[in-house]
């Protein structure tokens, strides 16, 4: 996916999320290293680049923690509401880039790349970086 479709898609995160202000979510995050955090709070705001969820806590205490869209499009944070994935259209975009439909390299496509390597070799010992 090309940089400004993945902006758009930022967009269409934060507008989306704009609709569930004031709701309760579950909230999936992957913090790497086979670690996931799982909880349930409510969504209460929405700003430019970031969101804010108020995390429910042991006691009747509560939590606040951000998270950025960029996360909710790769799929690092995943939200959902009554078991429903709220971005299901971003498992699509997923499956298309492993595919590899979207874009080819010359090499992948069959056609000659522009510059074989003999061809870089030669012009970099021209340029006396390599003798």
């Amino acid at each position: 996916m090309n940089l400004e479709k993945k902006a758009h898609r930022v967009d269409d995160i934060r507008e989306k999320l704009e609709e569930y202000i004031g709701q309760t979510l579950a909230i999936r995050v992957n913090l790497g290293r086979s670690k996931i955090v799982e909880d349930e709070g409510t969504l209460v705001e929405v700003h430019p680049s970031l969101f804010i969820m108020e995390l429910n806590r042991k006691r009747g205490r509560k939590a606040r923690q951000s998270y950025q869209y960029v996360d909710v499009l790769t799929r690092i944070v995943l939200l959902t509401q009554d078991g429903q994935d709220l971005f299901p259209e971003l498992d699509d975009d997923d499956e298309e880039e492993e595919s590899g439909d979207y874009l080819q390299s010359g090499a992948e496509s069959g056609e000659e790349p522009e510059q074989t390597a003999e061809d870089i070799l030669a012009n970099l010992k021209d340029t006396d970086l390599i003798g």
